[in-house]
């Protein structure tokens, strides 16, 4: 690395999908060159609003800019409202005489891209969707290089634009964890086994559908406790406000005793372990023989990175995006995938039984996700970036 100064700008947020790469990029390219000046462009309602002050970056503010999908008010407000963010974006820009602009997408990234473009800033672009969104999709016509954590996401680039599949950035607990398994993954399940009041020579299944929650995929499994609780324990993060139902069905089904917190001091055996959420869902992780959940774009990468073995069951909302997310890990044998229509009480009872029995089965999955996962993504965009920034310094 030259003695250069490197000047980058980051922009993007909105959701923690768009913020948690934004920032483990951002502290990889601190790491490899903490001179750097790094600035980080988003939105005061989102997300890094917080948290990229908390990492320690500066946050310049833009206004959301939502692209018009239909003829209404805020379509013929929509063209003022770009003139007004883009010239905002520009001179930002030029306060911190960006050499490269990366982005990440969500509402910030839009009027950033084409400011740079105007300005004739290098563009690098991450994508972590199977399925790209619109600031990413207007961003991809300049940018000069496009890292994605799948492949084919549709974005339409300039012809010597570089498209790699680089994975995607992952949080500081995610890529410390990935560390630990990769060499003691024993060791590993063992500690985060006994933190969360765990048996840790029991199978564990965990279940999320995230901070929200995943009511179809709740009611299945709880309602499968009897019936689960034979083969393993279960870690069931229920999404803020669904604890109660999950309660009542396990108790219905497996007895109120089977049903405890995540603060247990011994779990017992085959407990049913209930929680809205887990700040520390990495330990859960770390112990984790098997997920049920759904198929964000993060938590696919997330847990083929850590080479854990799922049953996928994407969302049934929008276009579909969450299906196109786990079907390249299903194809490559780290999972399975189930409509959320078809994931039933019966369905569980019917599948899951029968693959906690089968450690060969489980072994597969799992063996096949890391080698699907992709666990150095933040390094490699850091090195994308730095090398852009030497470019423009030279």
């Amino acid at each position: 690395m030259s003695n250069r100064m490197h000047r980058i700008v980051l922009a993007g947020g909105g959701t923690a999908g768009h913020v948690n790469p934004l920032l483990a990029v951002a502290n990889a390219i601190r790491a490899k060159d903490p001179s750097a000046d790094i600035a980080v462009i988003g939105t005061a309602v989102g997300l890094e609003r917080d948290l990229v002050p908390q990492a320690g970056f500066e946050l310049e503010t833009i206004e959301k800019v939502p692209f018009p999908r239909r003829p209404n008010m805020a379509a013929l407000r929509f063209p003022m409202a770009w003139k007004r963010e883009t010239a905002r974006t520009r001179q930002i820009l030029e306060r911190h005489q960006a050499q490269v602009v990366v982005g990440f997408g969500g509402y910030a990234s839009a009027p950033v891209y084409a400011s740079a473009h105007v300005m004739r800033i290098p563009i690098l672009i991450h994508e972590q969707n199977a399925r790209a969104g619109m600031a990413n999709k207007l961003g991809a016509r300049w940018a000069d290089y496009i890292g994605t954590a799948y492949e084919g996401t549709g974005l339409k680039a300039r012809r010597d634009a570089v498209i790699e599949r680089v994975g995607l950035p992952l949080r500081p607990a995610i890529a410390q964890l990935c560390e630990r398994l990769e060499s003691d993954r024993e060791g590993a399940r063992r500690q985060a086994a006994e933190q969360l009041g765990l048996d840790a020579n029991r199978p564990v299944v965990v279940v999320t559908g995230g901070s929200l929650g995943a009511a179809n995929i709740n009611r299945a499994v709880a309602a499968s406790a009897s019936s689960l609780l034979q083969h393993a324990q279960i870690v069931h993060l229920t999404g803020n406000g669904k604890a109660d139902e999950v309660h009542e069905l396990v108790s219905v089904s497996a007895g109120d005793a089977a049903v405890t917190g995540l603060d247990a001091s011994h779990a017992g055996d085959g407990d049913y372990h209930v929680a809205e959420y887990l700040e520390r869902i990495d330990l859960a992780f770390a112990c984790a023989d098997l997920v049920i959940c759904r198929s964000g774009a993060g938590t696919v990468s997330e847990l083929t990175a850590l080479g854990l073995p799922a049953i996928y069951v994407p969302l049934p909302i929008g276009n579909g995006e969450q299906r196109f997310n786990a079907q390249p890990v299903v194809q490559s044998g780290g999972g399975m995938m189930v409509a959320d229509r078809e994931f039933t009480k019966e369905w569980v009872i019917d599948h899951v039984p029968g693959l906690l029995a089968d450690s060969g089965r489980l072994s597969g999955f799992a063996e096949a996700a890391w080698r699907y996962g992709i666990r150095d993504a933040a390094e490699a965009m850091a090195c994308r970036v730095l090398a852009a920034a030497e470019r423009q310094a030279a």
